[in-house]
């Protein structure tokens, strides 16, 4: 039986930044968010300035229901990428088939493909030290773009106003931002006792962010818009955590951390002023995804090749899928009508598709070497915050 345990933490303190517009690589202005000037009301507090309204309340995820797609996105083709880290290369997958249909250059090391905030564009995230960068996609076509070099591109988010890119430099520890109209670097964080800077998502209200600390065993707390250092967190469950995947929960009443080494999830409250528990999940818990209607997630466990579904009324598992003869489930997203939950197979080369309704493997499909951080397209939602698909 599955126990939910608690546990105290540690606080100290972080800094950051936040806003984000969002270009397409090309000369064409790509439209964005307006930025309102004063701090919305909504069902979770005043938004940070320039953060979209929430369309219903008590929703965080609201507006990226299912096929609820944006009238920009609904004529782009229906398609899964998936950056390829060991091969340098992307795969693209047709979800009707489920056969690759194209395989492009993804620069060297790509490890995530992220939509853009204004969702016109996927970037391919290199981060290959010195050598990493972007490569664009167009939705339209699923075709790819010019290199971009930026430096060290693990993960790529963007500020809630839609302004800036932020750059996750992992190696160097460091947060870097970026303009998004013409990608010329705006000013750069470091942390140094945050080794592996990873993954991170924004409270309701957009007014703070959290990181993980993938080799540091910590998450750090920043102020989105002073770029103050709030808090930091040493994780308590094992000695040698690995958190990953870091997402506010639908109700926006808790931050969830996938923790590698822990093999589970932290739960923090929602501004992450402290950790009120933990849900052990399966060895080598990795990512997080949430259902379309904002009652499950789920959880891969990347080491046990199965996937922890979580009652999020509860926070407790309410059931585990394994996939059939082993697997090493890893990043991905849902399709846009919530029924298939496409996954990465980051050990044995392949891509999963899941049935949501009762976890059967609807097809694994050979790809590259090193499939990583996957994403579905078209997605439900108004605008991107980064990562695979963390789009609200």
């Amino acid at each position: 039986m599955v126990t939910w345990r608690r546990s105290g933490l540690l606080a100290v303190t972080l800094l950051l930044l936040g806003t984000a517009c969002t270009a397409a690589d090309t000369d064409r202005q790509r439209p964005r968010a307006t930025p309102s000037k004063k701090a919305a009301a909504t069902p979770f507090g005043p938004l940070v300035a320039g953060m979209p309204a929430y369309p219903s309340s008590g929703n965080a995820y609201a507006g990226a229901g299912p096929n609820m797609l944006a009238e920009p996105v609904r004529g782009d083709k229906a398609l899964v990428y998936v950056p390829n880290t060991n091969s340098n290369n992307v795969s693209v997958i047709d979800p009707n088939t489920y056969r690759v249909v194209d395989t492009f250059p993804g620069g060297p090391e790509p490890q995530h493909v992220v939509p853009s905030y204004d969702l016109r564009t996927l970037y391919v995230a290199s981060d290959q030290v010195p050598d990493g960068g972007l490569v664009p996609i167009d939705p339209r076509t699923g075709k790819p773009g010019a290199f971009r070099k930026l430096e060290d591109v693990y993960n790529l988010y963007f500020t809630p106003d839609g302004r800036q890119a932020i750059v996750v430099a992992e190696a160097y520890q460091r947060l870097d931002f970026y303009d998004l109209a013409n990608w010329q670097r705006l000013r750069s964080e470091r942390f140094p006792d945050c080794k592996g800077v990873n993954h991170m998502d924004y409270s309701a209200d957009g007014k703070i962010m959290m990181f993980s600390c993938e080799f540091a065993n910590r998450m750090l707390v920043l102020d989105t818009a002073s770029l103050r250092k709030l808090r930091e967190f040493a994780l308590t469950e094992t000695a040698d955590g690995m958190p990953q995947d870091t997402r506010l929960t639908p109700d926006g009443q808790h931050f969830l951390v996938a923790d590698m080494h822990a093999h589970g999830v932290y739960v923090f409250d929602a501004q992450a002023t402290r950790q009120t528990g933990f849900v052990p999940t399966g060895k080598g818990a990795h990512g997080i995804y949430f259902s379309r209607d904002g009652k499950l997630a789920y959880v891969t466990n990347r080491d046990a090749g199965s996937i922890s579904v979580l009652d999020l009324a509860t926070l407790k598992p309410a059931t585990t899928w394994k996939i059939p003869g082993g697997g090493s489930p890893d990043m991905g997203g849902l399709s846009a009508d919530g029924t298939t939950l496409w996954l990465s197979g980051r050990y044995h080369n392949e891509v999963y598709a899941l049935r949501t309704s009762d976890g059967k493997l609807l097809a694994r499909i050979p790809v590259g070497n090193g499939p990583h951080g996957l994403t579905v397209w078209p997605q439900p939602g108004r605008y991107s915050l980064g990562h695979t698909a963390n789009i609200r």
